[in-house]
């Protein structure tokens, strides 16, 4: 068998699920909610199922994990019928990874009923508020374009930019939307990469854009970690995965001292640390 990364599952997708052509449809149809991932990913599957016409394809969605958030935290405060007639709401993303780490941590620590925050920070980032193993909240939204600063996108800014800067500049809303999603985040700010490691060694010479862009991209994390630990009531685990949360001791740190009125605190020894799972 084959199994197929999927981005955006829409409403269609509760679940993973077989690919047949009616599912390769609506998920080519769903691009517009993961510009980045789904056609890509629809490509894939359509050369696989060319090479290997007679093997089992099945499609893992990120947004299923996200299934279990409530209303109150999956819809906006837009004009309702946008969401009846448009399917307009908050999708999330990562649940791949989220799932994987939530029963890692679960096996580590020989308990089911956790609160924990997870932060998928890698060239996408994302954090979620996890319960008990479901998804409560998470930062991404209708499209992995909301939530925290990221390699090459904004995250959450004031909409009325973006008509804004389509006046200043001439463009048109799709060349803005193309803009946070590949000209922003990391890459925008600090003017030398979109790679944390690139940032990370310009920062240690001294370089002032790259300091900025670390902080901010350490401030924008921290916001959506202690507004999941407001909303879970506390937590038992924040866990750091992907390239950044796995590789950036750096990073790591100055996330976590921003969260010391919480009581929380860092052991710098045992956060030099990468790829490995360990409490810090």
């Amino acid at each position: 068998g084959v199994g197929h990364r999927v981005v955006a599952g829409g409403e269609y997708f509760k679940e993973s699920s077989l690919v047949d052509e009616d599912a390769l449809a609506k998920i080519e149809e769903l691009s517009a909610l993961a510009p980045l991932h789904n056609p890509g990913a629809a490509s894939g599957i359509r050369a696989f199922k060319e090479l290997l016409p007679d093997i089992t394809s099945v499609a893992v969605f990120d947004t299923s994990f996200h299934k279990t958030m409530e209303k109150e935290n999956f819809l906006y405060p837009i004009p309702y019928s946008w969401y009846e007639k448009y399917q307009i709401r908050k999708y999330g993303a990562h649940g791949t990874s989220y799932r994987y780490i939530v029963k890692q941590i679960e096996k580590e620590l020989g308990r089911t009923d956790l609160k924990i925050i997870g932060c998928h920070l890698g060239s996408g980032g994302s954090v979620c508020a996890i319960k008990d193993g479901k998804s409560i909240d998470t930062s991404m939204g209708f499209t992995p374009l909301a939530g925290i600063m990221m390699g090459t996108r904004s995250g959450d800014i004031d909409p009325s930019i973006i008509p804004y800067i389509m006046e200043k500049e001439g463009k048109n809303a799709g060349e803005i939307i193309d803009d946070l999603n590949h000209k922003s985040g990391l890459l925008g700010m600090s003017q030398i990469s979109s790679d944390a490691r690139d940032i990370e060694r310009e920062a240690l010479l001294g370089d002032p854009q790259a300091i900025l862009t670390q902080e901010k991209y350490a401030k924008t994390v921290v916001s959506y970690i202690s507004n999941y630990y407001v909303e879970l009531e506390g937590a038992d685990v924040i866990i750091f995965t992907a390239g950044i949360g796995e590789n950036s001791p750096i990073l790591r740190s100055k996330i976590i001292n921003k969260l010391s009125c919480l009581g929380i605190k860092i052991d710098e020894n045992l956060n030099q640390v990468k790829g490995e799972i360990r409490k810090i």
